[in-house]
């Protein structure tokens, strides 16, 4: 079965408390992010990395506070949690060479990585049947993401201990409405456990 992880929004905006859009402790999966970041590609397993890249005026801020705008800091993601070799697939743009690549950046300009025009070529490129899911924030774009991925009849595992929230009741509704279509809840240790199998 061959297998991706998806590092959902990991962006400075988002996961450090001086960010615009801070999910409260955040921070404390940074660490997290990078390592399984790393984990995957030791392995060979490819990384999609989403990353909000907003305009200034995009529709997106009639109902979010203005984050993650395209070319500044907060748009970034921490270093850990980047690999050596990685492109960038710009939404709306021709989906890149990603030979070789141990991380594709998926920029988006919605909650949903799945209204991109790269995200579907990208994971049926990479030949993608299961999925590791891991981010910010869990009710959110974590949600968004794994219900895209279940839709496309994926195995999904979510990594509950590498993921943030804005609202711990609506993180755990959207966990069980994960759990409930199918997703696999697992912690970093089990992932390790289970490489061989990944």
């Amino acid at each position: 079965m061959k297998t991706v992880f998806v590092d959902v929004d990991t962006q400075l905006d988002f996961v450090f408390p001086s960010g615009a859009l801070y999910a409260p402790g955040a921070e404390r999966i940074v660490p997290a992010a990078g390592a399984l970041n790393r984990f995957a590609a030791a392995r060979g397993i490819p990384v999609i990395s989403t990353t909000d890249a907003h305009a200034e005026d995009d529709a997106e801020f009639a109902n979010w506070p203005p984050h993650c705008i395209a070319g500044t800091l907060g748009q970034r993601k921490p270093e850990s949690t980047l690999l050596e070799r990685r492109v960038v697939a710009r939404n709306r743009e021709p989906l890149p060479e990603t030979a070789g690549a141990q991380q594709i950046v998926v920029e988006k300009q919605t909650l949903d990585v799945f209204e991109t025009t790269t995200i579907a070529g990208l994971l049926e490129r990479l030949g993608a049947e299961h999925a590791v899911v891991y981010g910010v924030v869990t009710e959110v774009c974590v949600l968004f993401a794994a219900r895209g991925l279940q839709r496309r009849e994926m195995k999904v595992t979510l990594v509950t201990d590498s993921v943030a929230a804005l609202d711990v009741a609506n993180a755990a509704r959207a966990l069980d409405e994960l759990r409930a279509g199918g997703c696999r809840l697992s912690t970093r240790q089990d992932l390790e456990v289970a490489a061989p199998a990944l």
